[in-house]
């Protein structure tokens, strides 16, 4: 059973910065796409960024140029560095697996709450 583990959420404020971590049990970064995703209050989850088993990425338009995933195969840990936060990017984030043979993803964190304030 994968395990993921989010840390690094917070209050700050518009124009700061904020830099999410994602523990995941075991080397699943070889063979897992892993997701970055958030829920604002009386919206939708969505997609914010993505990283491939293979280091390819891909972002949201709302956060491209802002936010960056990167990962550290040797740690298990996934990360995103949020940039220039706006309060828009208030958001419980999520950390997400996805098997490479699978088109769903399969393990979620628990979320952390990024609170930006203006």
């Amino acid at each position: 059973q994968v395990q993921l583990v989010e840390s690094g959420g917070g209050l700050v404020q518009a124009g700061g910065s904020l830099r999410l971590s994602c523990v995941a049990s075991g080397t699943i970064l070889r063979t897992n796409t892993m997701g970055w995703y958030r829920r604002a209050p009386g919206k939708q989850r969505e997609l914010v960024a993505l990283i491939t088993s293979g280091g390819s990425t891909n972002y949201a338009d709302s956060v491209k140029g802002r936010f960056t995933i990167s990962r550290d195969q040797g740690k298990n840990t996934v990360y995103l560095q949020m940039n220039s936060l706006k309060p828009e990017d208030t958001a419980v984030y999520y950390c997400a697996a996805r098997h490479n043979t699978r088109v769903v993803f399969d393990y979620w964190g628990q979320g952390t709450q990024v609170t930006v304030s203006s």
